[in-house]
């Protein structure tokens, strides 16, 4: 009798793991016929931000969308190449301005060093309330608008370098705005004027330079220079011709043809 229950017992758990068997291979076939059937079968629907076979532009009728920091393929491809680098107050070289906090001085005041330049007209105070603010460069703007009350309206214009980097000149404090993003601006052209962010400071121009991928406006002080350079320095290197000599801008001449 024990022999026979032994039997009976091998016998009935071969047929149980045959049946398993037979269980798991239908399971297996009827999740790959869902997971491979027919996408109409599925409700999906092709999605994209642009088909392949239309005309080559920005989606969303052009638009970039400043939520993203980085610039997009289609910003980056318009930013022009510059050929030549001038101050971005007074004349081409700085006449009739002088520097009142110099890039990377500490203020103890604010708990870290500036990072940008703060140039005045000669006259001091408010004399330069109004002045002209020019583009620095050929550039695309990046950004035109008041981030913050203590910024007060601010310009940013990007810039392709002779050896290719892409530089930001940045302008704040301005009382008016001449341009708005997507502009191509050219060398010496007018991009606002010289203003007080909203009272907070004597009429003054904060300039700044940056080696940058994206629109960052970031603080006027800080313990680390992290993407900003000497605005000074980085046109000087970047005027690529003597400083006696003038040359019109080629994405100056263009847009007066």
């Amino acid at each position: 009798m024990s022999e026979w229950w032994v039997q009976f017992s091998v016998v009935n758990r071969r047929r149980n793991n045959v049946w398993i068997l037979w269980v798991l291979l239908i399971l297996a076939l009827l999740t790959g016929l869902w997971l491979w059937r027919p996408e109409r079968l599925l409700s999906l629907r092709p999605g994209g931000l642009q088909s392949a076979d239309d005309p080559l532009e920005m989606p969303k009728h052009g638009e970039p969308d400043f939520r993203f920091h980085t610039l997009s393929a289609w910003q980056a491809a318009m930013v022009p190449r510059a050929t030549r680098f001038d101050l971005p107050l007074g004349s081409e070289h700085g006449a009739l301005v002088y520097n009142a906090q110099k890039f990377w001085e500490m203020n103890q005041k604010r708990g870290g060093r500036h990072t940008g330049d703060d140039l005045n007209g000669i006259g001091g105070m408010n004399s330069d309330l109004g002045d002209p603010v020019f583009s620095v460069a050929d550039g695309l703007v990046l950004y035109a608008a008041e981030p913050s009350p203590g910024w007060g309206k601010l310009i940013l214009v990007a810039h392709r370098a002779p050896d290719g980097r892409s530089l930001h000149s940045m302008y704040a404090h301005l009382e008016r705005i001449d341009v708005k993003p997507g502009d191509l601006v050219a060398r010496g052209s007018r991009i606002g004027t010289v203003g007080t962010a909203n009272g907070y400071y004597p009429a003054h121009l904060h300039f700044e330079m940056r080696e940058s991928h994206g629109v960052d406006i970031g603080g006027g002080y800080s313990l680390y220079p992290l993407n900003r350079l000497d605005p000074e320095k980085t046109i000087a290197s970047l005027r690529a011709v003597a400083a006696e000599k003038l040359t019109p801008s080629p994405l100056g001449l263009m847009k007066a043809e």
